[in-house]
């Protein structure tokens, strides 16, 4: 367990690497009793102040929601991070490589909340029963930390490792099978990667339950309007400038993100 004024220098340390572009060493080396809560904090210490400073947040996105990556991680849970109006890309506005350090794409089925979501007992069936609609979605991540080195504290700390997100125009979730979109991303024509939705912890609507649900423990609601990301469909693609990325989903239709 670190202390306040560690988690305040761990928070700044972040802070300086994404506005600098200047990746860091893992913040489990300076800090080794760096814990799970300790990294929630830290997050929290910079979206605090970037909301102070004006952003306001969009929504949340999920990590780790598959068990390869939480295998990997060495944890048997996802973790999350937020969504800020700062964040939002555009299928028309080529994004600039340079603002990142070391960008990924993701492919995801994302969801605009219609209406609040319950806390600590959210299912499933709430979140579905509050979904506006489903949207082809892609996730920018990014790792302040250098070379991608991260454990789990690392990666919930940095925001869990979020950059930017851009979605689609999407459908009402009703009649549709949220376990059986098939996924592929593409660039020029070529196939980058694939994946089906039921690789985000069998459903993407438990993914988003889990969320809601693991928030309110922090005091954090999902709000109506909310954009929540559940995990990626298939695996993450460097970016370099000059690509042109598209998703494409059964039965929702594709996004795109293009890159200078």
């Amino acid at each position: 367990m670190l202390t306040d004024p560690q988690r305040q220098r761990a928070a700044q340390i972040l802070r300086s690497a994404e506005h600098s572009r200047t990746p860091v060493a893992p913040l489990t080396e300076a800090f080794p009793e760096i814990g799970t809560e300790d990294a929630y904090e830290i997050q929290l210490i910079n979206i605090r102040r970037r909301v102070g400073a004006g952003a306001q947040v969009r929504g949340h996105k999920v990590g780790l929601s598959s068990p390869v990556m939480q295998q990997m991680m060495g944890v048997d849970e996802p973790d999350y991070g937020h969504l800020l109006d700062d964040m939002e890309l555009s299928q028309d506005r080529p994004v600039p490589v340079s603002r990142y350090c070391y960008p990924r794409i993701e492919v995801e089925v994302g969801f605009v909340l219609g209406d609040d979501l319950p806390g600590a007992n959210c299912t499933p069936a709430d979140v579905l029963a509050a979904t506006e609609r489903v949207v082809p979605a892609l996730e920018l991540i990014d790792s302040r930390i250098r070379d991608w080195r991260i454990t789990i504290a690392d990666t919930i700390a940095d925001n869990a490792s979020s950059a930017g997100y851009v979605i689609g125009e999407g459908r009402d979730p009703r009649g549709l099978d949220l376990k059986a979109i098939d996924a592929r991303l593409t660039h020029g024509g070529e196939l980058l990667a694939e994946g089906r939705s039921d690789a985000v912890l069998g459903d993407p609507a438990v993914s988003v339950a889990w969320l809601a649900r693991t928030v309110a423990r922090f005091g954090v609601p999902l709000r109506k309007g909310h954009v929540v990301l559940p995990g990626s469909c298939t695996r993450a693609v460097d970016v370099t400038a000059g690509q042109t990325f598209t998703a494409e989903f059964t039965g929702l239709g594709p996004v795109s993100l293009s890159f200078t």
